[in-house]
């Protein structure tokens, strides 16, 4: 069913190659609005859902796309910014700080892990009628949270950008992914009765 709501998601997939193509542009401003992309989108994922429940128009449709478009536009982001994590950053306008690459690729394969997991759990729980006990929870809404935030620091960094910005962008990413992972626990925790019974 085509309402607010799903177009509203619709519009938040379509617009995931032009963040690609935005963020790959030259010069510092195609991070800067690569990001506003990102921060948009983030925006309207929130707002799909309050109108999906303001309005009554919440659909197994938008159910089902929502999700893919909130994994699709973080997956990219992820695999954006492990890609051009080499080196970088400026701690003052004439010294650069190397940062090893396995430093943002270890939370990025952790989130990225976690959502095949869980969506894997979500699909088997549907199978067998038990889907609504792995319903988001409250600590999946602040893992989400955190998560887009460190992404909307870490999309916006180039190598011009100050080192306490990127640090920033790292440290709730960290944290991202430490939610991340207990999170999911608690999903394999609900799920566990039902693995022991099929």
């Amino acid at each position: 069913m085509i309402n607010l709501p799903n177009i509203l998601t619709m519009v938040r997939i379509i617009a995931i190659p032009v963040f690609v193509v935005v963020f790959y542009l030259p010069g510092s401003w195609g991070h800067i609005a690569a990001t506003v992309i990102f921060v948009l989108a983030c925006i309207t994922d929130w707002l799909d859902g309050y109108l999906a429940r303001y309005l009554k128009q919440a659909t197994k449709f938008g159910a089902f796309l929502d999700p893919v478009a909130d994994k699709l536009m973080v997956s990219i982001a992820l695999i954006l910014i492990v890609a051009q994590r080499q080196y970088q950053y400026l701690s003052t306008p004439s010294e650069v700080i190397l940062i090893p690459t396995y430093l943002i690729t270890i939370p990025a394969a952790i989130i990225v892990g976690r959502e095949i997991v869980v969506s894997a759990l979500r699909e088997w729980m549907a199978e067998i009628g038990k889907r609504t006990s792995v319903v988001v929870s409250n600590l999946g809404k602040v893992k989400t949270t955190v998560q887009m935030v460190a992404l909307a620091f870490l999309i916006y960094a180039d190598p011009t950008t100050r080192v306490s910005i990127v640090a920033t962008g790292y440290i709730l990413l960290y944290v991202a992914a430490i939610l991340t992972i207990w999170s999911m626990m608690i999903y394999l925790k609900t799920a566990w009765p039902e693995f022991k019974t099929q």
